[in-house]
């Protein structure tokens, strides 16, 4: 017969680390769709900083975010029909358009990030301010040689 599975504590912290990405995550999101951005993800969110730092055509927010250019062209409508970003004809080349940041979109980024914020400020109330600087400290420390892509903020 064999025993229960052995617990593996590198297992459990990878399940916290998820745990703790998630609920900073959701809690944001719920707060969003209040304030009327219901519906959008991490990924788009991702996306919409990219297009902001010059990422304006599904190759090139395809290469930031390690997507293919199809998905990129699919998050690209997706910002679109939420109203964050638009399409413009390029200057040089009337047959390419370039992707832009709506105010809409500029609002979503503004009011994101003062919520996570926000919830960063009510964990340093919980944990205390030195104690979840520690924790920021030693996670940059472990993730300083991964690189994120949209896979990573994938629901």
């Amino acid at each position: 017969m064999i025993g229960p599975m052995a617990q593996s504590s590198g297992a459990e912290l990878a399940l916290l680390l998820l745990g703790g990405f998630h609920t900073m995550v959701d809690e944001v999101h719920v707060e969003l769709a209040k304030r009327g951005h219901e519906g959008v993800r991490p990924a788009h969110e991702f996306a919409l900083r990219a297009v902001d730092a010059g990422a304006d055509t599904a190759s090139e927010l395809g290469r930031r975010m390690s997507v293919t250019k199809q998905a990129a062209a699919q998050t690209i409508a997706a910002l679109e029909e939420f109203g964050y970003v638009d399409r413009e004809p390029d200057p040089a080349d009337a047959r390419r358009k370039r992707v832009r940041v709506t105010p809409r979109g500029r609002e979503l980024m503004t009011v994101g990030s003062a919520l996570f914020d926000d919830v960063r400020s009510r964990w340093a109330a919980r944990i205390g301010p030195e104690q979840l600087e520690t924790l920021e400290a030693h996670l940059a420390q472990l993730a300083e040689r991964r690189s994120f892509s949209a896979e990573d903020l994938r629901d």
